[in-house]
């Protein structure tokens, strides 16, 4: 079950996401650690101590010279660039971002911190890094609400924290409050799309793929463009045993898509259900 769940999750959902971005293959990260990683937890000040004797010399002086001028938010933003922009370790340049939009206390900046915690978190393999970079993007948008607790779109991205960063955990006690979470701008404005596209993946989350197919449905219906809410409807209906269904969703995506690269992967997962 947890593999199937994976799989419906991960899988597909892994490809629209890096092709909703613009890109064709998966963001440049570092090494993957051993496979014990998850036996312990992701301390991101070592990280950044263990990487910067990879550096060359001419990145090293660089980030020393950022490391001695400025302070605040300016110095903590220039480090994030620094390490998003020169380097291929994009951790630290979410650690500072969030460091920065802390220090800001703006339901802008940790909303936008949060937002980027939040699409990494969701192509995450390693354990301990998804477990880092959930509890982040959590407390990021849980700063946001204090500020702006109206605010549907960030009840929404903490909900969804729950749903994508403890779905490889198979914790239902942490999907459920994420659905809870999001259930609540539902029950307010059962309009709002981005919750119930996120109420569907939390259906498929938790194993309940009639509940999630009839959510991505109502997204489709309202959306019909809508790439993400059809490749997941495809894989709602794969996980629910629905081949017919599934193969046409998929075809469709892939129609609407017109990227090679994501037709290969289309065509692969067509493939497995004939």
């Amino acid at each position: 079950m947890k593999k199937q769940l994976l799989i419906a999750v991960s899988g597909l959902a892994l490809v629209i996401l890096l092709f909703l971005f613009g890109k064709t293959s998966e963001p440049p990260k570092p090494v993957a650690q051993a496979a014990d990683s998850h036996n312990h937890s992701f301390d991101i000040e070592d990280f950044i101590k263990e990487k910067k004797a990879s550096l060359s010399a001419t990145a090293l002086a660089k980030m020393d010279s950022l490391e001695k001028r400025g302070s605040g938010t300016e110095k903590l933003l220039s480090l994030a660039n620094f390490w998003k922009d020169s380097t291929k370790f994009y951790e630290p340049a979410l650690f500072y971002q969030a460091e920065a939009a802390k220090l800001d206390n703006s339901e802008k900046n940790l909303n936008f911190a949060a937002q980027l915690f939040l699409e990494w978190l969701r192509v995450e393999k390693d354990e301990a890094k998804l477990e880092w970079e959930t509890a982040q993007a959590i407390d990021l948008f849980q700063r946001a609400i204090k500020i702006d607790p109206q605010n549907d779109d960030l009840r929404i991205g903490l909900g969804s924290c729950y749903i994508y960063g403890y779905s490889q955990s198979s914790d239902p006690q942490q999907t459920l409050k994420g659905i809870q979470e999001i259930l609540t701008v539902a029950r307010k404005d059962s309009n709002n799309m981005k919750a119930q596209l996120m109420l569907g993946v939390g259906g498929m989350v938790s194993g309940q793929y009639d509940k999630a197919i009839a959510r991505f449905n109502r997204v489709v219906k309202e959306q019909p463009t809508n790439l993400e809410a059809i490749a997941y409807l495809a894989d709602a209906y794969a996980a629910a045993g629905k081949r017919a269904e599934a193969i046409n969703w998929y075809t469709i995506s892939k129609r609407l898509a017109n990227n090679p690269h994501y037709s290969e992967e289309v065509d692969k997962r067509i493939k497995s259900l004939q």
